[in-house]
């Protein structure tokens, strides 16, 4: 034997290790920023994921036990039981339309973090697996992921497609003034766009890395508004991770200057910084803000538990909710230092609120993977509207909604939701408080005298639409991916009722709304998949006008 032909045979395959260890680096790289905009919002920041819904990918054996399956659940989708670490999950996973080496650098990211120890992914070995599956190649995925045709809308109304977004680019809140066609987008990772409704030109004028911090990863960015001052104001929530103990979330309101007259978006600045204890896979955080009639800052402050649980993967973390979370906020914004009035309780997620003609506040609230029914509520000072104790009218044998749900402290009294009459989201003549379970109702405004009939003094909500796409019979359920209509009849003493009509349907997966004059609403859709059953997966979504006919 050679001994130098043997060292450069050893030399060689070293070089080959170490070339293909650094490929596998700048490949994980790559696949962070993909994963926090593709699966962050299921499998989480840390890669937890939500017990007994969506499996974890931190230390995942499922992982490592079925290399092929994991790549095809990314090319084709995944559904029906299986096992990870121990515990057995039944969803359903759409398929993610991503290239092969955008597939590739995914899988590294997950493969080498959260203690994953994988070998390398390559787009080589993606493409492979990817042509045994019912997508065989990237095109074809794409092609089934196409935009969909614009529904049908109510008489005397049009709607039009405004604008495309980006690739990769994922819209969480529309924001303007309510009159003019100046728009401005927020995405998910932060990013802020100046939107044209009348052309549909969409140009960046924020990048996430212009004032948050992205190399700590985990940014949920879900509230954007106008102020009356043209100041742009901002909610982002970020997983701090520490040593020996439990994550904080850090929930941030920024504000820019007022916008000049050339359109310039000034670097916002931090006005308010909170952190409470992360709650793990449920964690809400900070959404929708907007200036009330009074001229102070309304703020929404989702849970951090799914329902009063203790988060699972912090067994040193606290139980339920804190003083403020599950609730709204009001801060002065002319305040150096804002101090959090909390004016309502017992809210999982508000993700939308709006004040009617008359300045009554309402709010439309997301429920928990249980099936009870999402709320629209009519919010007075101090009310406490149920949560974690009590979901909307829902009951529950043997009275309590989970076995961890807390008891009710003494006295508390629970002010009810606003019953759905129909026909639409699940109401009917005996009436549901108040949508459908797992609809997700989302944005939300008010549509006064100036928008004509069936618009006219009614409530338009989007529903974004079911995130687990069974319910508790092992049933596919599309609730939601719609707008609604809810004409309001009653008052705070004798309850109040919505006359709910389909407005849009189906959309994709519609989460925010806006006014951009009399008779004109722009909806922002997430996604481009109109349903849940057929496992697409997320591709950037649109805007859309819907609009009075001249």
């Amino acid at each position: 034997m050679n001994p130098g032909r043997v060292n450069g045979r050893l030399a060689a395959a070293l070089l080959l290790y170490a070339t293909s260890a650094f490929a596998a680096t700048d490949s994980a790289h790559r696949g962070e920023p993909l994963y926090q905009h593709r699966c962050l919002i299921c499998h989480g920041a840390e890669g937890r994921g939500v017990p007994g819904v969506f499996p974890p990918l931190a230390k995942s054996d499922w992982l490592v036990n079925h290399r092929e399956r994991s790549i095809r659940a990314i090319c084709e989708g995944l559904s029906g039981k299986i096992q990870v670490n121990g515990a057995d999950y039944e969803g359903s996973m759409p398929a993610q339309a991503l290239s092969d080496r955008e597939a590739a650098d995914v899988l590294n990211y997950v493969g080498t973090s959260w203690g994953n120890k994988s070998a390398p992914f390559s787009p080589e070995e993606v493409k492979v697996v990817r042509a045994q599956t019912r997508f065989p190649t990237y095109d074809v995925l794409v092609r089934a992921s196409a935009y969909q045709p614009l529904p049908k809308p109510p008489d005397g109304f049009e709607v039009r497609e405004v604008v495309r977004l980006p690739e990769g680019e994922f819209g969480t809140r529309l924001a303007g003034d309510g009159q003019s066609a100046l728009v401005f987008l927020l995405t998910q990772a932060g990013a802020v766009w100046r939107l044209d409704a009348e052309s549909g030109a969409l140009d960046r004028v924020l990048a996430p890395e212009d004032y948050l911090d992205v190399e700590a990863g985990g940014i949920m960015a879900l509230g954007l508004c106008l102020a009356p001052d043209r100041s742009l104001w901002i909610t982002t929530n970020q997983e701090r991770k520490r040593s020996g103990t439990f994550p904080l979330n850090e929930v941030v309101i920024y504000r820019t200057s007022p916008i000049r007259d050339d359109g310039k978006v000034s670097k916002p600045a931090r006005w308010f910084t909170h952190q409470y204890a992360h709650g793990g896979g449920f964690n809400h955080g900070l959404s929708h803000l907007a200036f009330g009639p009074d001229g102070l800052l309304y703020v929404s402050s989702g849970s951090r538990t799914d329902g009063g649980e203790k988060p699972p993967n912090h067994p040193d973390s606290p139980p339920g909710e804190v003083e403020t979370t599950a609730c709204l906020w009001r801060l002065d914004p002319k305040a150096e230092v804002p101090h959090i009035e909390v004016i309502a309780r017992g809210l999982r997620n508000a993700y939308g609120f709006a004040w009617n003609a008359a300045g009554q506040l309402f709010s439309v609230t997301n429920g928990p993977d249980a099936n009870a029914p999402e709320e629209m509520d009519s919010i007075e000072f101090g009310n406490h509207y149920g949560f974690p104790y009590q979901f909307a009218d829902w009951k529950i044998e043997p009275g309590k909604p989970y076995a961890h749900t807390p008891p009710a402290p003494s006295g508390l009294r629970f002010t009810l939701p606003v019953t759905n009459l129909g026909p639409a989201a699940g109401g009917s003549k005996a009436g549901l408080s108040t949508f459908d379970p797992h609809s997700s109702p989302a944005g939300m405004i008010w549509c006064g005298e100036d928008f004509p009939a069936p618009l006219k003094n009614t409530f338009l909500v989007t529903r974004y639409g079911n995130l687990l796409g069974k319910d508790q019979t092992g049933i596919a359920q599309d609730t939601g991916f719609d707008v609604l209509a809810m004409q309001l009849e009653g008052s705070p003493s004798n309850g109040w009722r919505a006359k709910t009509e389909t407005v849009l349907a189906p959309l994709a997966r519609p989460l925010d709304v806006i006014r951009v004059g009399a008779g004109r609403a722009l909806i922002l859709e997430y996604t481009r998949p109109t349903n849940f059953k057929d496992g697409l997966g997320w591709l950037s979504g649109r805007v859309i006008e819907l609009r009075a006919e001249k």
